[in-house]
């Protein structure tokens, strides 16, 4: 889904903020590795990696408790992977976004016979607000904080974001709405964001910010470029048949793409898509 991909975008865009808040202490030397790893592939979409000093922080986000494996079994699997590949110690955080059915268990640990694996959960839904208000990059995490008054504190969010500077105001608007669509109703975002609901599309939003900045022409130009790299990152190296089609696909099937491309796996889902244009 598009709002875990969207704390990946903004764990590996802030590295250092993200990393600082989910160990409790400042960093200072954070760097993000591949999510790439060893043996045979992995579904690592919404996972981030960082390196930090003599360790590895694994951060994974999730919308939903249920996964396929079964999470304490998926992250015994990282572990594994990542020792095996870094020899260092490992931090592992699951950022959980949404609260589970009542009297649902959140397990932070895998175990099995003589085998015993911890990690950490953080409950979105339990967390401070303040945390998240004070710092931008984290500010579009606030809408899920723990609160009495949800309407009052997604105001209090608004209010922030209307204070950063016009260029990181647009982007970080676009996040937070994005993510505050899991828990408010989209007719009440739009009426406490000046600038209404955006598109639920992390790519659509970056380019329509470079598009305001540097002109409509430059702007569309900027879009089908980036659109075919994350392409290229999804789906893996395009055809010269397939790029020329979708460099040549109009303004509006280009943004259409951009949304609808954060659910391809594969060749064949973008194959499948253009297909629709005939």
């Amino acid at each position: 889904m598009s709002f875990d991909n969207l704390c990946k975008l903004l764990s590996e865009k802030h590295p250092v903020t993200f990393a600082s808040w989910v160990l409790g202490k400042p960093q200072t030397d954070v760097k993000v590795l591949k999510t790439e790893l060893s043996i045979e592939p992995i579904r690592a979409d919404y996972v981030t990696f960082l390196q930090l000093q003599e360790r590895i922080l694994h951060l994974e986000f999730q919308t939903k408790l249920e996964s396929t494996p079964p999470l304490p079994l998926r992250m015994l699997d990282y572990w594994v992977r990542l020792y095996r590949l870094y020899r260092l110690p490992i931090t592992q955080v699951v950022v959980l976004l949404l609260p589970p059915a009542p009297d649902t268990v959140i397990e932070t640990v895998f175990s099995v016979e003589s085998t015993r694996h911890e990690y950490r959960v953080i409950s979105m839904w339990e967390e401070n607000p303040q945390i998240f208000l004070n710092e931008p990059a984290l500010l579009p995490l606030a809408t899920l904080a723990a609160t009495t008054q949800p309407q009052a504190l997604l105001q209090q969010v608004v209010e922030r974001v209307n204070q950063l500077g016009l260029g990181e105001r647009s982007q970080i608007s676009a996040y937070t709405q994005i993510l505050a669509g899991l828990k408010y109703k989209k007719d009440l975002i739009k009426q406490l964001f000046r600038e209404g609901m955006m598109r639920e599309s992390v790519i659509y939003q970056e380019i329509l910010a470079e598009g305001e900045q540097r002109g409509e022409q430059r702007g569309e130009q900027r879009e089908r470029s980036l659109i075919l790299r994350q392409l290229t990152r999804r789906v893996g190296e395009l055809s010269q048949p397939v790029r020329e089609r979708v460099e040549n696909l109009s303004l509006e099937q280009l943004e259409n793409l951009g949304e609808a491309l954060l659910d391809f796996q594969t060749m064949a889902d973008l194959d499948t898509w253009l297909s629709t244009l005939q």
